[in-house]
């Protein structure tokens, strides 16, 4: 079987606009949340949001691209460019066909059919914008991708709710693995900050009503009662091994596993055992031929909404035993909120710059234990240590479970 590396990454999220940034973010204990700024609140019990801050697109395109794109578009393209300037990836030595993208959106965007749809009710339907279609759609973040940089090859829109950047990277992997391309762009975008979105979200009472934004995200903490809405974008590029050793490629990682599965159990909450997501770890293990205890760290999905936090805990235990309480594990939703279908691809970045740099960080804002939730949650501060392998997980709405294992490249 062919081997997956990632030469590539790029990020736009709450506490930094590229990789750098986000690192340094993660290592302050940075916390990107704050009042909604997008629309008025008054109404609405949900105060909060992870708002990606001063975000330029036309650092990252010309000026018609950016009036043709809506702001996840906008980050898909952004992260992109990146990941790809990251790699030294240069489209015009490269076979076009053999390259291509996975970027999935969970919703698309929100925020552009309401400001569509409020000109249509003020003004009639002939009075919409003419792209509005290609605006909104879900997959036009990996069009958009495809268009700015040339790239002929599979261009996929996966969309598993809160999975979708880990299912995402997933399918990527995959490809490559089977000789399907020899480069992917993977990944996943949302932004979805609107007065629709919150709303919705505030119905099926998945949002924390803290207005604190220092007690508002705090997965595993017995005081937790729903996640914060956030947006941004992660894209990685994955890479055939011979073909990044070809051309010189500096490799930060390689994905040596991928586990999915489906609870097929209800649409919102998770499997109460576990069983299902712990099947998607399992089968990721399994792929990469590694035992729970060669697995350092878990960066758990970790939503801080009560019955996700303790369903994930019990699907740890069930995927590795005795030594589910000696792996570290964290969520790094607990500095960025929940960034819907980019979360797993911001996540899987947190893993693998763990690996490179021996460090792992804390669980912020834990501070009063769950009796049901008694793993190793990274609670208080970061360690410093060797990090050889790690386990993202992502489990989505409808019950979407994916887990990526990326370990260090050895050679």
């Amino acid at each position: 079987m062919r081997r997956v590396v990632v030469t590539g990454m790029g990020v736009i999220t709450p506490i930094g606009n590229s990789v750098e940034e986000f690192w340094a973010g993660i290592k302050a204990e940075k916390v990107g949340i704050n009042p909604i700024q997008n629309f008025d609140t008054t109404e609405y019990k949900a105060k909060l949001s992870a708002d990606v801050k001063d975000f330029d697109p036309k650092k990252y395109m010309d000026v018609k691209s950016v009036r043709r794109m809506d702001r996840f578009s906008q980050f898909a393209v952004a992260a992109a460019k990146q990941a790809m300037e990251d790699a030294g990836i240069d489209m015009e030595k490269e076979n076009p066909y053999r390259v291509g993208i996975s970027i999935g959106s969970g919703v698309g965007s929100l925020m552009g059919i309401e400001r569509e749809y409020d000109k249509m009710l003020e003004k009639g339907p002939n009075r919409i914008s003419p792209i509005t279609a290609p605006l909104v759609l879900g997959n036009m973040a990996a069009a958009n991708v495809s268009i700015q940089f040339g790239i002929h090859g599979k261009c996929i829109d996966v969309v598993t709710a809160c999975a979708t950047g880990t299912n995402s990277i997933g399918e990527a992997f995959r490809s490559i693995k089977y000789g399907e391309t020899e480069v992917m762009l993977a990944g996943g975008v949302d932004s979805s900050i609107s007065r629709f979105g919150v709303a919705a979200f505030q119905a099926l009472t998945a949002l924390t009503d803290s207005e604190d934004p220092y007690q508002a995200s705090i997965p595993f903490d017995k005081r937790r009662n729903g996640f914060v809405t956030g947006e941004g974008a992660g894209v990685l590029v994955l890479e055939e091994l011979n073909h990044a050793l070809e051309r010189g490629a500096h490799i930060y990682a390689e994905i040596a596993g991928y586990g999915a599965t489906s609870d097929a159990n209800h649409i919102t909450s998770p499997m109460e055992d576990g069983e299902c997501a712990a099947k998607a770890m399992e089968a990721a293990m399994e792929e990469a031929g590694m035992k729970p205890e060669e697995i350092q760290y878990i960066n758990a999905h970790g939503t801080s909404t009560v019955y996700n936090d303790l369903f994930e805990t019990r699907a740890i235990k069930k995927a590795f035993g005795d030594y589910a309480y000696r792996v570290k594990i964290n969520s790094t939703k607990s500095m960025i909120g929940h960034l819907f279908g980019a979360g797993g691809a911001v996540e899987l970045v947190t893993c693998i710059k763990s690996i490179n740099e021996g460090y792992i960080h804390p669980t912020v804002g834990l501070k009063e234990d769950d009796p049901e939730c008694d793993l190793d949650y990274t609670k208080g501060h970061g360690v410093s240590m060797e990090v050889n392998a790690a386990i993202s997980n992502s489990l989505g709405f409808g019950g979407h479970n994916a887990s990526i294992l990326v370990k260090k490249y050895m050679g």
